[in-house]
């Protein structure tokens, strides 16, 4: 979440009909490849709230020369995904089929954030809605030791459980091996994220040598109790002033599968005056998380996004409808997720809900670069 300081009988088969049929096939399979927008009816039952996840790694295994790798990374291009708030009424499901009918496509990949709470509401790893949308896309969560004071993270506040408790495994009986079973028993392979945006929890919630630990106990947990289909994603602010910090916090090779960084356009948010291109916006860090953490692991745009020009309505719209070409340029970076929803401050509106911003997201998410097959295991 970003941090903000500074989903009977049958005829003879006539020539006709075999060639309908030849068609049908060829509709779906393509279909299948490359998704559609929802409507809202993802076929099966919702989950009941509180109880074990069935096993969802039920789909088909993705072969071929683009199939993703053990650690879900696309070889012939990347992931398109996104956060998106829960609706009004409450409903992850709604928002994120309303979502994707707007986009004129079906999300690669779902980001949605958890805080340890241990409760139904926020602290459930794979909620109800989570396990629904899953079916047929993958899912990243973001998993914070803090406790939210208002549902969904509201108004931002929250309260540490702190990096050293967490690594001491004060919270292991509670709040970590339970959900550490739900996901086993998900089976599904999801992308996890301890405390993402570490470089900004640094004092609030400890020091870089306890979140390592904190990181290195919560893997180590997972490990112990047989949890084999978690994908372990470090998330860093990106901001480069915070390098060093990027280098004290890193967990090492052996605990990380993907990189992750949070980099935005926000132009009239935060008092900045200077407008980044998509470029601009994202390669200095890319460039130097390649070159300082590791050249070999994947990186992730784990949120991005721009605000409006207020003086140039169309800039928004050709921001986004640069990604494919600059992004074949970073083949390091294996997938972006667009955080659609404001922030707290003037001018910080970072959704694409509708105008420019939404017709150059739209367009960007057509590119063949994100038309990856997802993997339904």
């Amino acid at each position: 979440m970003t941090r903000h300081r500074v989903s009977g009988e049958r005829g003879p088969r006539t020539p006709l009909v075999i060639a309908l049929v030849s068609v049908a096939a060829l509709l779906a399979g393509l279909l299948a490849w490359h998704g559609t927008p929802s409507s809202g009816g993802d076929d099966g039952t919702t989950p009941s709230a509180g109880s074990l996840p069935s096993d969802a790694a039920s789909g088909p295994v993705t072969g071929g020369r683009c199939a993703p790798t053990a650690t879900l990374v696309p070889p012939c291009g990347a992931w398109w995904g996104a956060y998106v708030p829960h609706a009004g009424n409450g409903s992850l499901k709604d928002a994120v089929y309303a979502f994707e009918k707007k986009i004129g496509r079906k999300l690669d990949l779902l980001y949605t954030y958890h805080d340890m709470s241990n409760t139904e509401l926020d602290g459930q790893l794979l909620t109800p809605d989570e396990q629904v949308l899953g079916r047929d896309r993958m899912l990243m969560l973001a998993w914070e030791s803090t406790v939210w004071r208002e549902p969904h993270h509201a108004n931002w506040t929250e309260d540490q459980l702190g990096w050293a408790k967490v690594a001491s495994g004060a919270y292991d009986r509670e709040i970590i091996d339970p959900q550490a079973r739900r996901l086993k028993a998900y089976g599904k392979r999801v992308f996890l994220s301890f405390d993402q945006e570490t470089d900004a929890r640094v004092g609030d919630a400890g020091t870089p040598e306890e979140y390592i630990a904190a990181y290195r106990h919560l893997h180590d947990r997972f490990e112990e109790l047989g949890v084999d289909n978690v994908v372990w994603v470090w998330t860093v602010s990106g901001y480069l002033a915070n390098g060093g910090l990027f280098e004290r916090l890193y967990p090492g090779d052996d605990y990380v599968d993907w990189i992750g960084m949070d980099q935005y356009n926000y132009f009239t948010c935060h008092d900045t005056t200077d407008w980044k291109d998509f470029d601009r916006s994202q390669r200095p860090a890319y460039e130097w998380l390649r070159t300082h953490i590791s050249a070999a692991k994947p990186l992730m745009f784990a949120e991005f996004s721009t605000v409006p020009d207020p003086a140039d309505e169309d800039r928004q719209r050709e921001w986004y409808e640069e990604i494919p070409e600059v992004v074949r340029t970073m083949p390091g970076a294996k997938a972006l997720v667009h955080w659609n929803r404001a922030v707290p401050g003037k001018g910080c509106d970072l959704t694409v809900d509708e105008g420019p911003g939404l017709e150059g997201y739209r367009t960007a998410g057509q590119d063949d670069w994100f038309r990856q097959p997802v993997p339904g295991r």
